[in-house]
């Protein structure tokens, strides 16, 4: 690793620890990509010999079957980063008849894939509301250190039992994303602080707060990421209109669509141009809060014109770059310089090189703050 840069790497059921010797020695790289509106996973590759503990011993024993847990703890300057808490899911192993090229190679994906394995038939919920039934699905998965997050919703519906309940079928991930989505809410595992833990966030991507340290670009010698690249599609950005039919009169009554500043606020003086103008339909039979939250789901997902992608030096950038966070961006001009979004991070680690690509989003053009700090 890198001069201040420590990875430790955890492997076990349910509850990982540390690994053996040989397995650090036959590491050769570790890619974890962490990723707003999907699940996170990572990708561990190991070299291989005839003669390997790996080959002879742990392999053959089920040490990295699928169903493993793996915790990959970045530490830096003496800070200690966990980038990735998941489950093994596929195992691969090349042979080559090259010296020292064989490999074995696991995948995995964050450990919210325990809650999408097994399917729930007609569960009810009664008298519980949707940030309560979220509650006491992530409260089932305490053993794999899920601690709740939950921000109820802005239209949050209190069933009556002697009128309905709600009844949960397929797996708990499904619900609980279908829950989100309604409420125009993201669900996510996001891993740590302490490795073991996790944090299983739901309520509105979190725009707001203290600013990463800023990707610098064309600025000499204060330039800190290798790329960066700028886009703005003029056909993502929508304008919903919302119908709701009156039950007696059966009209329909148009419904305003709630500013997706509630849940996003904006990063930029010049939104993007809405080019679409959509209705969104399955609402007619809704009544106006459940019509107004779905409305607000579908809106929100189409209000990030502008993107960003990039790659930067871990050593570079002095620190490692966050998915599900801001950052500032500086030297790309009056257009495209201010405060973005991290969509998306995907780490790759080898032996003495610490890389990370990104991809930022944000809703428009020109800052709404006059300087960046760096």
């Amino acid at each position: 690793m890198l001069d201040g840069v420590h990875l430790t790497l955890l492997i076990g059921p349910t509850i990982p620890v540390p690994v053996p010797l040989p397995v650090i020695e036959a590491l050769q790289s570790v890619q974890v990509t962490s990723a707003a509106g999907q699940r996170s996973g990572f990708q561990l590759s190991f070299a291989l010999s005839p003669t390997s503990p790996l080959q002879t011993g742990l392999i053959p024993a089920g040490y990295f079957d699928p169903g493993m847990r793996v915790i990959i703890v970045v530490t830096m300057n003496a800070v200690p980063t966990v980038i990735s808490d998941g489950v093994i899911t596929r195992q691969d192993v090349a042979i080559s008849n090259e010296l020292g090229q064989s490999r074995l190679t696991v995948t995995g994906e964050d450990i919210s894939l325990m809650m999408d394995l097994s399917d729930v038939v007609l569960k009810p919920f009664i008298g519980v509301p949707q940030s309560g039934q979220v509650a006491l699905i992530v409260a089932s998965y305490a053993l794999y250190g899920l601690v709740p997050l939950i921000v109820p919703p802005i239209f949050e519906d209190y069933p009556v039992p002697i009128d309905r309940w709600d009844t949960q079928r397929g797996t708990d991930l499904e619900y609980v994303n279908e829950i989100a989505a309604m409420n125009g809410y993201v669900f996510y595992v996001v891993p740590g602080p302490l490795p073991g833990m996790n944090l299983a966030y739901f309520g509105p991507e979190i725009r707001v707060g203290v600013p990463q340290p800023a990707l610098s670009v064309g600025l000499d010698a204060m330039t800190n990421v290798e790329s960066l690249n700028f886009s703005m599609d003029g056909l993502s950005s929508t304008q919903y209109v919302v119908i709701v039919q009156e039950p007696e009169t059966k009209i329909g009554i148009p419904i305003p669509v709630p500013s997706i500043s509630l849940l996003s606020p904006p990063l930029t003086l010049r939104p993007a141009p809405q080019l679409r103008s959509k209705r969104l339909g399955d609402v007619a039979q809704l009544d106006p809060v459940q019509a107004m939250a779905q409305a607000l789901a579908e809106a929100t997902k189409a209000a990030d014109a502008v993107s960003a992608t990039g790659r930067l030096d871990v050593a570079r950038y002095g620190g490692i770059l966050q998915a599900r966070g801001l950052v500032g961006v500086r030297g790309a001009g009056l257009a495209y310089d201010g405060i973005y979004y991290v969509k998306s991070v995907t780490h790759e680690i080898k032996a003495g090189e610490y890389m990370q690509s990104f991809t930022l989003t944000r809703n428009g053009l020109v800052s709404l703050t006059p300087v960046v700090l760096p």
